[in-house]
């Protein structure tokens, strides 16, 4: 404009062309009128969206920014209280340690009464696995408490001298229970023929039915490699059921006093007390037998001479 005035040849031109610039001024600024006029509404829209926007965007800033203010803080609280929070929390361990062994102490304490009430009942095993378990402890995380130093030296006492009952419910199983259903059968048997008046008719006695303590290991002992973990699986497969007779089975009662042998440690001791007692107890059985034979004999010559047949 200022190029087209100045270039301009006298005054008029200048005039002329500033008219039609005016002109022109006037008419947009006309036209922009009415364009606002017909776009009022959506101009208003868009003014008050984009106001909207902005302050979304400051309020976001600002919540950002105090976001950042409080992990800040937080950081640095965190930060302080670290030590403090490691200290309390090594603090519980121990405390959970403590009542642990508390309630161990207190379980402890109940052994010796459980434990006469294991051996009264027979229930072995379970008296054996309380025993070790106890004296373990005894001797082990609670070793160091002297209030415990009486409880200890009779568990071990205790401990010391529990093979020896165990070893004598072997023998008493071994020789004198096995022995006992031999005669019992044979008794059986004697009262049966007595009922038929017929002594030539009395069968011999006969043992192959009964479970003696070499059937048990009768099936796998003389058979392929392989019998010895059969043996062992089969021993450490008896438990021990406190609901029913412990001796009501002999062959498991003996699988489970061998089992708690094992648990003390005592196998080498329960071998030897076996072999220096083996030739003691076979006489002792030949003893019993010979005077079961002849009170046997004894009355049946009685009731046959009774029944006046002296032959």
């Amino acid at each position: 404009v200022l190029r087209t005035l100045s270039t301009s040849d006298d005054v008029e031109d200048r005039e002329t062309e500033k008219g039609r610039l005016e002109e022109a001024y006037e008419k947009c600024d006309r036209d922009l009128d009415e364009l606002i006029v017909q776009h009022y509404t959506e101009l208003t829209t868009a003014i008050r969206t984009y106001q909207s926007i902005t302050e979304r965007i400051t309020n976001s800033r600002n919540k950002i920014k105090q976001v950042k203010e409080n992990l800040l803080s937080c950081k640095m609280l965190l930060h302080c209280k670290r030590d403090e929070l490691r200290k309390l929390w090594i603090e519980g361990i121990e405390h959970k340690h403590v009542l642990n062994l508390l309630d161990e102490i207190e379980n402890i304490k109940q052994v010796p009464q459980k434990l006469e009430q294991c051996m009264a009942s027979k229930h072995y095993l379970n008296a054996t696995d309380m025993l070790v378990s106890a004296v373990d402890s005894l001797e082990g995380p609670l070793l160091q408490v002297e209030g415990l130093s009486d409880l200890r030296l009779e568990l071990h006492s205790k401990k010391m001298n529990m093979h020896l009952v165990l070893i004598d419910e072997l023998h008493r199983h071994l020789y004198i229970k096995s022995t006992n259903r031999v005669g019992q059968r044979n008794k059986e048997k004697g009262r049966i023929s007595s009922l038929v008046k017929d002594a030539s008719s009395v069968p011999l006695m006969d043992v192959t039915n009964l479970s003696t303590p070499r059937k048990f290991l009768e099936t796998s002992q003389f058979s392929t490699p392989g019998s010895a973990s059969m043996r062992e699986t089969s021993l450490l497969e008896i438990k021990e059921d406190t609901e029913l007779d412990p001796e009501e089975n002999s062959t498991v009662f003996m699988g489970i006093l061998i089992k708690g042998l094992a648990k003390l440690k005592k196998i080498p001791e329960t071998v030897k007390a076996i072999q220096d007692r083996l030739e003691q107890e076979l006489k002792q059985i030949v003893k019993r037998s010979t005077t079961q034979v002849a009170d046997n004999g004894y009355q049946r010559g009685e009731n046959l001479s009774q029944e006046n047949q002296p032959r």
